[in-house]
């Protein structure tokens, strides 16, 4: 009869010749291994379960999610420095040059930028400084030209501190938009360097918006400064329209 376990029994009244200390020995050791090997085992998974991964479908089983590497960012690269409200007030960050205006029948292109922090470079005549005391914080000027129809457009979006300095610059901006510079195109190659001003005052299109704290002037007129209109009523309203909501539409919710 065979003891479970035993590589090599003996025949039945026989002594094993290792002694039963040996036995003893042997035996402690193996349940030693086998605890060690399951203690590994227990505390990897247990490794495994208490550190589930971002986009793992289940715990324990690891990165299985693909916006898991996507996060994981380059060793060695620098996180990118936000951006403070006057670093990000540029022209093309908010009228780039490759996306014109196609707005309420008007459509057109930019031509023109200006920007800086000195708002009284936005001023017609220093002398007539409408904005003084106003805490102007900064300007972004742009021109647009129109496609379909001879009309030139400016918008300039002034920056302040706070809503209520905004409005108030805006009440005195609404009855004076002429105060502020309209930018003119450079005469186009092969035109004459000057050409004869139309005598009388050029027809205007303005609005002046308080948008947050910002405030959006927009004057159309026609390229050709003409005083009088021979082209269907409404065009420059429409300009005016089209530029002014445009101008004003990234800040609506600052």
């Amino acid at each position: 009869m065979s003891t479970q376990g035993e590589r090599d029994p003996r025949p039945a009244g026989q002594q094993s010749d290792v002694p039963a200390h040996t036995h003893r020995a042997r035996r402690g050791r193996r349940r030693a291994l086998v605890g060690c090997t399951l203690a590994v085992v227990v505390s990897g998974v247990g490794w495994l379960v208490t550190r589930p991964e971002p986009g793992d479908w289940a715990p324990g089983l690891g990165p299985t999610g693909a916006s898991t590497r996507a996060s994981v960012p380059a060793i060695g690269a620098a996180p990118a420095e936000p951006q403070t409200e006057a670093q990000s007030f540029t022209a093309d960050r908010y009228f780039p040059a490759q996306r014109g205006i196609d707005l309420y029948d008007f459509k057109a292109k930019r031509t023109l930028t200006k920007q800086g922090p000195d708002c009284a470079e936005t001023l017609r005549d220093r002398a007539h400084d409408v904005l003084h005391g106003a805490g102007c914080q900064g300007y972004v000027s742009v021109g647009f030209s129109g496609l379909d129809q001879p009309v030139v457009t400016t918008v300039t979006v002034l920056r302040f501190a706070d809503a209520a300095a905004a409005a108030k610059a805006g009440q005195a901006l609404d009855g004076d938009h002429e105060a502020l510079a309209f930018l003119v195109a450079p005469p186009a190659p092969g035109s004459p360097a000057s050409a004869p001003l139309p005598t009388g005052k050029p027809l205007t299109s303005s609005r002046v918006e308080a948008v947050g704290h910002y405030v959006t002037v927009t004057v159309s007129r026609y390229a050709d400064l003409r005083a009088a209109n021979p082209t269907p009523d409404g065009a420059l309203d429409a300009a005016t329209r089209a530029v002014s909501f445009t101008a004003g539409a990234p800040f609506a919710w600052m």
